[in-house]
């Protein structure tokens, strides 16, 4: 499906410069060098799920808390990198829905993980200017982000969509196995 006459906004909201809000996304915030560091990523990775679960049924009225969990867990690359595989065919709309509120509500220094979740699937629904629009968002926020840089070159070089949505099923249980131990 293509919408890309349907200008779609991925401008902050207000909550993404609501104190007690960016203070809690923190206090999720993942350190590299945590002695916890791989139970914070099992933490982070089934915020995702669980979200999109909720958020499936709740949308925007989401727990606010684990709104917070996960942009704050994104923080990590390994839960970002699980978040990018976590959708299905049958889940995308609910993770589209999910990552363009959270894009939105993210504080900043936490937008680009986020960006670039939303304009994979923005890419894969075809809407390549939405993709490089959310790109542009993720460069803002944090210049040099390396998956934005691979993600402009991929976008960039016109990799068909289905290939792309195919590497990223394919890396899943990799990922998913690195932070479960399956």
């Amino acid at each position: 499906m293509t919408t890309e006459n349907t200008y779609i906004n991925i401008t902050a909201l207000p909550l993404a410069t609501d104190l007690e809000f960016m203070n809690s996304v923190q206090t999720f915030s993942i350190d590299s060098e945590s002695t916890e560091l791989n139970l914070l990523q099992r933490e982070g990775a089934t915020a995702v799920i669980d979200l999109a679960v909720q958020f499936s049924q709740l949308g925007e009225g989401s727990d606010i808390e684990l709104i917070s969990q996960v942009i704050g867990r994104l923080s990590d690359v390994q839960v970002r990198d699980f978040a990018l595989g976590s959708h299905g065919e049958k889940s995308f709309d609910a993770y589209w829905n999910m990552w363009l509120y959270l894009l939105k509500v993210a504080p900043i220094g936490f937008v680009a993980p986020i960006a670039c979740l939303f304009a994979t699937l923005a890419y894969e629904r075809g809407e390549n200017e939405l993709a490089f629009r959310a790109l542009d968002r993720a460069s803002v926020d944090a210049p040099g982000y390396a998956l934005t840089v691979l993600l402009r070159r991929v976008f960039g070089s016109n990799w068909p969509a289905h290939a792309f949505a195919a590497m990223r099923v394919e890396l899943h249980p990799k990922v998913t196995a690195g932070i479960f131990g399956q």
